[in-house]
């Protein structure tokens, strides 16, 4: 079969090799120019690498992620430890450990691995459109290609959702603005096998290490949608906002060059849908699941997506339309519970309720890691890449 796959970002790629993989005829177009990607980094968790490993980049993978021993929490005013534990229980529940990568490394990675042959870019959509038997897409440049099946890997404003569902989705804000970046490791921030937070106000600022020595930052604050921001202000508005804060966080802040290394993306989401698949069009990936990055679940649930697509491509053989319900069935659910479980965790971490983050706040202050790690392991433990058996010695998750 021929597949479409409108998106050249984590899930599109990663999709491609999977069908690829199987035999299939793939073309990837992207209407960006050239590779780059929207945010410095982000958390593979052990449900989206062991996705990498399963199309064959686990080497790969694990050379670019950084190592993350332990995580702690500071209190964000006076730099204190408010808790400090082992992540090594994530990787012995799950078989495999986590990696923090620059997205711009992994998607090099995942292009190179799928083959910049087939992907074509500066190839904006503007029409969907199928019989019974194939599906045609049109560019804004007047090119068309028709293939048996089109996965629209578009992201958060996803012309090819609008095709699925006939209609437009709005995007809900979240409430808070992310700047993110990558700066050189400074232990005076936070060691460099650590990822570190700094809290206070219902703001954070967070530390994680990838490869190339290099630390992973991002700030989260709360305000509204809209406020203007020049990027020739740099961290003007994260040295008003954090102004007073700890040592570590002034560190920080100083070793940002904007020229280099800083993002700034408001953070919205899209409320979950279960309709993904119309004919032999199907969503994947933010087109489909759209979601705030406050349980690093976004790019995970994107692997998650390409491997159940390459899974029923591979067992079913009743055509492409029988195969995208399938897939649609597994992925639906799963997927818009992530959506609602990362809104609830940024409603209690980012100050809308006051009350509610100081209890966070306070349970901090006597978390000895478990609940932490039940959070994180509730995140993966439904995960399709466990083939339905759950994690080995599974007591600290609840339902």
């Amino acid at each position: 079969m021929k597949f479409l796959i409108i998106g050249a970002g984590i899930g599109g790629t990663s999709a491609g090799i999977a069908l690829k993989r199987l035999g299939h005829e793939v073309v990837i177009y992207d209407q960006i120019r050239e590779n780059k990607p929207v945010g410095a980094a982000l958390s593979l968790w052990p449900n989206g690498v062991k996705v990498l490993n399963w199309l064959g980049l686990r080497d790969e993978v694990a050379a670019l992620g950084g190592m993350i021993e332990t995580m702690s929490y500071q209190d964000g005013h006076t730099g204190d430890t408010m808790c400090r534990f082992s992540l090594s229980p994530v990787t012995e529940l799950s078989g495999q450990r986590p990696y923090p990568v620059a997205r711009a490394d992994l998607q090099a990675l995942l292009m190179e691995s799928f083959g910049m042959d087939d992907i074509r870019l500066g190839m904006r959509v503007v029409a969907v459109d199928q019989t019974d038997d194939a599906v045609t897409v049109t560019f804004e440049n007047g090119e068309t290609d028709t293939g048996d099946v089109l996965i629209g890997a578009d992201g958060a404003r996803s012309l090819t959702r609008e095709h699925v569902l006939g209609e437009k989705i709005e995007r809900s804000y979240s409430g808070y603005t992310n700047f993110n970046g990558l700066v050189p490791i400074d232990e005076k921030v936070g060691p460099a096998d650590q990822w570190t937070t700094y809290v206070a106000e219902g703001k954070r600022a967070s530390v994680m290490p990838v490869a190339g020595n290099r630390f992973y930052f991002f700030f989260d604050l709360p305000q509204p949608a809209g406020v203007p921001y020049d990027r020739a202000d740099g961290v003007a508005p994260l040295r008003a906002a954090f102004s007073g804060w700890a040592e570590g966080v002034d560190r920080l802040l100083d070793a940002i060059d904007p020229a280099v290394s800083l993002n700034r993306v408001e953070i919205w989401d899209i409320d979950p849908f279960q309709t993904w698949v119309r004919g032999r069009v199907a969503l994947l990936g933010d087109s489909a699941h759209n979601t705030a990055p406050d349980i690093g679940q976004g790019a995970c649930s994107a692997l998650e997506d390409s491997f159940v697509l390459g899974l029923v491509f591979a067992l079913n053989d009743l055509g492409p339309v029988d195969a995208l319900e399938r897939y649609q069935q597994i992925r639906a659910e799963r997927a818009g519970d992530l959506v609602l479980r990362a809104r609830k965790r940024g409603w209690e971490t980012h100050g809308f309720d006051p009350e509610v983050t100081e209890q966070w706040y306070d349970g901090l202050r006597t978390e000895t890691g478990e609940n932490v790690i039940r959070g994180i392991v509730g995140n993966i433990v439904d995960s399709p890449v466990n083939l339905g058996c759950g994690l080995l010695n599974d007591n600290l998750t609840t339902r």
